[in-house]
Formats: C-alpha cells, structure tokens, sequence
C-alpha cells in the first residue's frame, strides 16, 4: 500500500451517496433530492460535511474522521426542533447501516460509524433552523485483490 489510498477512501463522499439512496432518509426528509453537500432547497435538507475531529491515527490504511450531519428547516422556521432532531437522528442510524454492508470491489469499506458528541441544535445568524450531528466513520480502502 503506497499511502494515497486512504486519501481515497473519502467518508463525506460514500455518506453523503449510501444517504442521499437510502430510502427511510428521504421518506423522512419527504422526498428525494434533499441530500447533497450544501445548504439549499427543498427543505428540509441535509447537507454531508467533513468534520473537525476524527482520528486519523497514524495516516495508515483504517482512519477514523468525523462526518457531519447538517439538517436544515425552512428560513421561516419550519419544521420546529423536534422535527429536525428527528430527522438527524433517522439520518444517523441510516449512516450507521454502512457497516453492515457487504463489502464492493473497488469501494472504501465503513467498518464503525458512531457518534462524535450529541446532537446540537445550532440554529443560523439569520433564525434558519439547523440541527448539527457529528459522526466518527472508521474507513478504509478497498482490499486489494490478489490474483
């Protein structure tokens, strides 16, 4: 192993697509196209981050980096806290389903997802509502095949 390959094994990236697929999360968010990278409409929408913590041990194949969840409501205040803490937490334990899942030729396998601290409700400057969830992901890339 030369090292670039846990650069390749990016958490944000095989989150946000298992999330944005997984059909209780957008059951919950109440349709599809309310998962992706950034902050924008049809809300509510959750947006998949790098966070600031995580392990990254010692930058050899399985690491340990935080993914965040962002749940966002409408700018005018829909829908309420409970809500949004609702919708974060189906969002969570949908992300922890990764580690059940078989492993893919070529893919980074999730081996840990749990949680970075407790959920926060952390609402915008400007009163959008907003509810914040920290996710260690232990990762690492694909085995390499021997023929």
């Amino acid at each position: 192993m030369t090292g670039t390959e846990i650069a390749d094994a990016d958490p944000v990236a095989v989150v946000l697509a298992w999330l944005a697929a997984h059909p209780k999360v957008t059951e919950v968010l109440g349709g599809s196209g309310r998962v992706s990278g950034v902050r924008e409409a049809p809300w509510p929408h959750l947006r998949v981050i790098p966070g600031a913590g995580g392990d990254l041990r010692n930058l050899e194949w399985a690491t340990e980096p935080e993914v965040v969840l962002e749940v966002y409501g409408d700018p005018s205040g829909w829908p309420g806290p409970a809500t949004l803490r609702r919708i974060a937490l189906v969002c969570a334990l949908a992300a922890k389903e990764l580690v059940d899942q078989p492993a893919e030729p070529g893919r980074p396998v999730v081996s840990s997802v749990r949680p970075s601290g407790v959920l926060i409700d952390s609402p915008l400057a400007d009163g959008q509502p907003r509810h914040l969830f920290g996710l260690l992901t232990t990762i690492h890339p694909p085995q390499e095949t021997t023929q």
